[in-house]
């Protein structure tokens, strides 16, 4: 399955078929149409990075799109990712590929979107590096263990989420500190990584063959020094991110009670709509908290946007959110940078008029 226009048509109905399998929660024809393409002949980066990296894909534009439930999403994932392991052991690393030293990957201390570490693993062992993969959610102080007990030549660590960034910091730091260089990678970090710059990485890698690319050149071990995160980001001083993490409950019940008197439609919920609600701030918060940790509007205003987008799929009116950027604005008066933040991403919302839907043919408004 190489580049050609036919092995792309075969690859595209190869992850058509694999979607159909895991849509329906069967992971037995999952696993038979991978087997079938590996002994096909089909390179097992491209099936590892293209066909089930490009179905896990489509299952989180499909949950965003709010045509399949989180518990689909759970279950197709879940499924993927057992393929993944199966793969591995049905077409492992060929014997030819060089000896290469030990390093370290692992999804920083709150991350569970386990996956593109996981493919990282595989493409890194293909290429004959010896690799300790540590999982989901591997808390620094665990990790510094393992590090303590393999010298690695490098640990790659994975984050997702922007949420996790400043845990990803924490973990970068500690690392260096043991002389070990560290390469980050994941959506966390941006597109162009500059949350990595950010948080003074070694390096940076937007996929799994950059990754792999970058760590054959050799990545330079750095001077094994203590640091604080505000050594590197100044504005921490100011105590607006530390502060907002630390009231988050606070600030969500608060903005929930504001919400629901400011905003009648709430009043006709079921309770299962207010914990969802609920959520949402929860998630405005913390992502709010995550923007003021790297000083960055953008990354307040993108999610803020792309929330817009979500509720409007679940047919939530986009103005509720404007609503609750206004309530936390009034709880976080004090906070300079924060209100900064929450008016741009106010700013860039569509207007009201904006998102109400336009009549179709014969139709009027």
């Amino acid at each position: 399955m190489s580049g050609t226009g036919a092995a792309v048509e075969e690859r595209a109905e190869l992850s058509e078929r694999l979607w159909a399998a895991v849509l329906a929660g069967d992971e037995s024809a999952a696993v038979r149409e991978v087997f079938a393409a590996a002994d096909a002949g089909a390179h097992r980066e491209s099936l590892l990075l293209e066909v089930l990296g490009g179905v896990q894909r489509r299952v989180g534009t499909e949950w965003a799109a709010d045509r399949i439930s989180v518990a689909e999403e759970h279950a197709a994932t879940a499924i993927i990712d057992r393929v993944v392991a199966a793969l591995a052991h049905r077409a492992p690393a060929p014997a030819s590929a060089p000896a290469r030293p030990r390093i370290t990957v692992a999804c920083v201390d709150g991350e569970w979107h386990v996956l593109p570490a996981r493919l990282l693993a595989e493409v890194l062992t293909g290429r004959g590096w010896q690799v300790d993969f540590l999982g989901a959610h591997t808390t620094t102080p665990h990790l510094i263990a393992h590090l303590h007990a393999s010298n690695p030549a490098a640990t790659l660590l994975s984050a997702s989420l922007p949420l996790h960034l400043p845990s990803a910091h924490i973990a970068v730091t500690a690392v260096q500190s043991l002389g070990i260089p560290v390469m980050v990678g994941g959506a966390a970090f941006g597109q162009d990584g500059r949350y990595a710059r950010l948080i003074g990485a070694d390096a940076w890698a937007p996929d799994a063959r950059a990754a792999a690319g970058l760590l054959a050149d050799g990545l330079v071990r750095p001077e094994p020094t203590a640091r604080q995160q505000v050594d590197d980001l100044p504005h921490l001083a100011d105590q607006e991110y530390t502060l907002t993490k630390g009231n988050r409950s606070a600030l969500v019940r608060q903005s929930l009670a504001a919400l629901d008197e400011r905003w009648p439609g709430m009043r006709a919920y079921t309770e299962a709509q207010r914990e969802r609600t609920a959520e949402d701030l929860a998630h405005i918060v913390d992502f709010l908290a995550t923007a003021l940790y790297v000083d960055d509007t953008e990354l307040f205003t993108g999610f803020v946007t792309w929330t817009a987008e979500i509720l409007k799929a679940r047919h939530v009116p986009p103005h509720s959110l404007r609503t609750g950027l206004d309530i936390l604005a009034g709880e976080l008066r004090d906070f300079p940078r924060a209100l900064g933040f929450l008016k741009a991403a106010a700013e860039a919302l569509p207007a009201p008029s904006a998102t109400r839907p336009r009549p179709g043919p014969g139709k009027t408004a």
